[in-house]
């Protein structure tokens, strides 16, 4: 049987969710600089347009249409989109539990492939490492039986353990 470990570095691909991710954070800079829509346009006012307009109320509604500011303004309800997007960002990473490593606690002396793949383990789940397995095996007939298993992928769906372990060997649990 030949088992090989093939390492390779996470490419960071963004997705569709990502939209508005913009820091390295995940939160929108915007939603978590300011907390209200006005707020986010007296950023803009600068102390002379008081001075001319004498009002901040239509300082505010010049910088809001477009007439003035500091580049290209968002809407009234595109802020307040991005601001309930970063409070559920915000709250799913509070009710997000840390999960424990199948292989906490576990040891696999004599066992260099369960070894490996507990040494992996911790950076695969982060995503700061990509794992694939390449098995390549013969069957009782003779014949090349070979698959691929992308470690990350088995990880979120099940556990491998040493349990049931016969000849170094993994099985699933």
């Amino acid at each position: 049987m030949v088992l090989v470990l093939l390492p390779g570095r996470n490419r960071g691909l963004a997705t569709m969710d990502d939209d508005l991710e913009l820091l390295g954070s995940g939160v929108d800079p915007i939603a978590e600089q300011f907390d209200t829509y006005e707020e986010y346009l007296d950023k803009q006012i600068t102390a002379a347009d008081i001075f001319y307009l004498e009002d901040v109320s239509l300082a505010r509604q010049l910088v809001e249409l477009g007439y003035h500011g500091n580049g290209e303004v968002i809407r009234r309800e595109e802020f307040a989109q991005r601001k309930q997007a970063a409070e559920e960002l915000q709250l799913a990473r509070l009710n997000t539990k840390a999960k424990r490593l199948a292989s906490a606690g576990k040891k696999f002396d004599g066992l260099p492939v369960l070894q490996a793949l507990q040494q992996r383990e911790e950076s695969v789940r982060n995503g700061k490492l990509t794992t694939i397995i390449f098995i390549r095996d013969k069957n009782a007939k003779g014949q090349e039986i070979s698959g691929y298993i992308d470690y990350g992928h088995r990880q979120a769906a099940s556990a491998i353990t040493a349990s049931s372990c016969s000849d170094g060997l993994a099985h699933e649990t």
